[in-house]
């Protein structure tokens, strides 16, 4: 039974790694811009499709794999060059809905292009494993954990002590001083949407190899990221990290029990809600007192 429980653990904290990995994109893109891009999933799910479609062209698997890096990244920039510009100025409500739009064109074109047909991604660390506490771990399981574990220590050193990552952390407090102290704001943005999509198309290609090909599913996965970005109050990092982790764990185990099976899904929603609450439980004591 211990074994079986290890497994599952495994599977969650490989699934949850993608969570937090797409998170960590949602928190630097929100931290930097002001915008909570929920049509992350989809570019996710472009840069997925478009690596299998490279695949079955016959070329090079890593090519494959970099195309997905830089569809990721067109996509993402297109996006903050052409249509955020004009929104740069309003609620975030407006960003936010903005994005959703975006999310609908991109299934829609994926759509167009790709049928409903069964695909595969595989991946060559699919077929290599180890033995972790009995339990069989694939590589690639390894490698989502360590990406998103990785991309959080290098995102904390690029935006604490570069001045690249410091002219983003200013552009996010105040856009208008940051344009008053000089700070190049076209060329800061448009580096924090390649960073987030490039993060996206790497998010896309784990998730297509480790759990399933199929667009609808990946740009959907947004849900359980936006969740993780929320335990990280869509600033922090570190939380966004464990979040993402928790939420896949969570999932994970609840399909052991069957009463609970058909609860998953809610998973990222009452995990955010939770934390809604919590972090609003300060204000609802204050207009207690004001009472």
């Amino acid at each position: 039974m211990l074994k079986v429980y290890g497994l599952f653990l495994v599977s969650g904290l490989a699934v949850g790694s993608l969570y937090a990995l797409a998170g960590i994109g949602l928190v630097i893109l929100r931290r930097s811009t002001g915008f909570l891009n929920f049509a992350y999933g989809a570019l996710a799910a472009a840069a997925a499709m478009v690596a299998w479609q490279v695949a079955d062209w016959g070329a090079w698997p890593p090519l494959s794999w970099f195309a997905a890096l830089v569809a990721g990244v067109v996509l993402s920039v297109a996006y903050g060059r052409l249509v955020a510009p004009a929104l740069a100025w309003r609620e975030p409500a407006v960003k936010a809905v903005a994005t959703l739009g975006y999310m609908l064109i991109l299934l829609g074109v994926m759509g167009l292009i790709w049928d409903d047909e069964l695909r595969k991604l595989s991946l060559p660390t699919d077929k290599i494993a180890v033995t972790l506490l009995g339990v069989r771990v694939t590589v690639t399981r390894l490698i989502a954990l360590g990406v998103a574990v990785a991309a959080v220590i290098a995102m904390i050193l690029y935006l604490d002590r570069s001045r690249m990552g410091l002219n983003m952390r200013a552009l996010a407090d105040d856009r208008d001083h940051a344009a008053l102290l000089g700070i190049p704001i076209i060329k800061v943005e448009t580096l924090a949407w390649g960073i987030s999509g490039a993060l996206a198309g790497g998010t896309g290609l784990l998730f297509g190899s480790l759990v399933r090909l199929e667009p609808t599913v990946i740009t959907f996965m947004v849900i359980p990221a936006t969740a993780a970005a929320i335990v990280g109050r869509l600033t922090s990092l570190p939380m966004t990290l464990l979040g993402g982790l928790f939420i896949g764990v969570i999932e994970a185990m609840l399909t052991l029990y069957k009463p609970l099976a058909p609860l998953r899904a809610m998973t990222p929603f009452v995990i955010a809600g939770l934390m809604i609450l919590w972090m609003q439980r300060g204000t609802s004591l204050t207009f207690a007192s004001k009472d």
